[in-house]
């Protein structure tokens, strides 16, 4: 990679940085293996403060890798709702159970057998293997390589997998042998592109310990790094969504095994929007009588690649259809696992329910 010997004046002032500049975050303060996996995971694409809550919650709920590999799926999907991407929480649990079966329920102290477990990359592997085990292992993501090719001024495309590992082995090469440094080491490139070198945004090089080092700001081109392609548009996709009914009971079903969203429950729904005049037609196919429909507002959920643009219903109908399950408010709030995608209708139940009381 370009401008590499860099990298080898960066340790000292980074690493004197950090020390003064670190946030004090809960899962920094107990810096187990286990600890620090869990908040490696739900790290991944989710904001720190939105993260803080959540990783309580699933301690409390799961303390061990013993009780993560024991979990009901439906109640580690309760933990885990809101936070998205549900292949992590799955992958969590399935690496857990190779961690008891495999590993005396501890994670081991090996890049090579972490890359092993489902759901532990590169990346995660690196960080663990670093701050939880002192190792020399970088933990290269989206912040490290913004941090890296600012300093270095090198517009490769970070998107390719050979620019991460160029950037990964480059870092490899300068990392303390220390494990005490290793470990600050990670978490000091992550902080310093969390915080300082920022994305979305101009950097604060004034804050920032390695400016007097950096090309891109003697240059002034900080913004021109890092260099990746644009994002390829979304496919749209148009749904109807349905508040199915009956008395203070709405239904719900659980969704296939495999896919997006997959084994976490819904309102039933049709992959195209319905007119209200069509509504009663078509859940007269599925077996179900509705006796009034009330049009709810239009609502959006954003995937990483598809758009849901959702149009709802709610429908009282005379009988509970048995290929669904039936429940009324506070079983679907404590009990069973509905994805952020469908907050807008989920917000609607309450409403609901405190205009039937009134």
């Amino acid at each position: 990679m370009k401008n590499q010997a860099i990298l080898h004046e960066i340790t000292a002032p980074l690493l004197y940085w950090y020390q003064g500049a670190a946030r004090d975050l809960p899962w920094r303060r107990s810096p187990t293996p286990y600890h620090v996996w869990i908040s490696e995971i739900m790290l991944q694409q989710t904001r720190v403060e939105a993260v803080k809550g959540y990783y309580a919650r699933f301690l409390d709920a799961f303390p061990t890798v013993e009780a993560l590999a024991a979990a009901d799926d439906d109640a580690l999907n309760k933990v885990w709702q809101g936070l998205g991407y549900y292949s992590r929480a799955r992958n969590l649990k399935k690496a857990a159970i190779r961690l008891v079966e495999d590993f005396g329920g501890d994670l081991p102290a090996d890049h090579g057998a972490l890359l092993s477990l489902p759901g532990i990359g590169a990346y995660t592997a690196g960080a663990i293997a670093s701050i939880a085990f002192g190792l020399p292992t970088p933990a290269v993501d989206g912040n490290v390589l913004r941090v890296v090719t600012r300093l270095c001024a090198d517009d490769a495309d970070i998107m390719k997998q050979t620019t991460k590992d160029d950037v990964t082995a480059a870092l490899a090469d300068i990392y303390p042998r220390t494990p005490d440094e290793a470990a600050m080491m990670t978490q000091a490139l992550m902080e310093l592109g969390a915080t300082v070198c920022v994305p979305n945004g101009a950097p604060h090089c004034d804050e920032c310990p390695l400016s007097s080092l950096c090309r891109a700001h003697a240059e002034g081109t900080e913004m021109n790094y890092p260099n990746k392609p644009p994002k390829k548009g979304r496919t749209q996709v148009e749904k109807t969504v349905f508040l199915l009914r009956c008395g203070d009971r709405y239904a719900i079903r659980k969704r296939p095994d495999e896919g997006l969203l997959a084994g976490l429950w819904e309102f039933p729904s049709v992959d195209k929007h319905l007119a209200a005049e069509e509504v009663v037609g078509y859940l007269q196919t599925l077996g179900l009588i509705a006796t009034e429909v009330s049009q709810l507002p239009d609502a959006k959920h954003i995937f990483t690649h598809i758009e849901w643009h959702m149009r709802g219903y709610e429908v009282r109908v005379k009988e509970e259809l048995p290929s669904y399950v039936w429940a009324d408010v506070g079983e679907i709030q404590e009990i069973y696992s509905i994805p952020s995608a469908f907050k807008a209708f989920l917000a609607l139940l309450d409403t609901s329910e405190r205009e039937e009381s009134v």
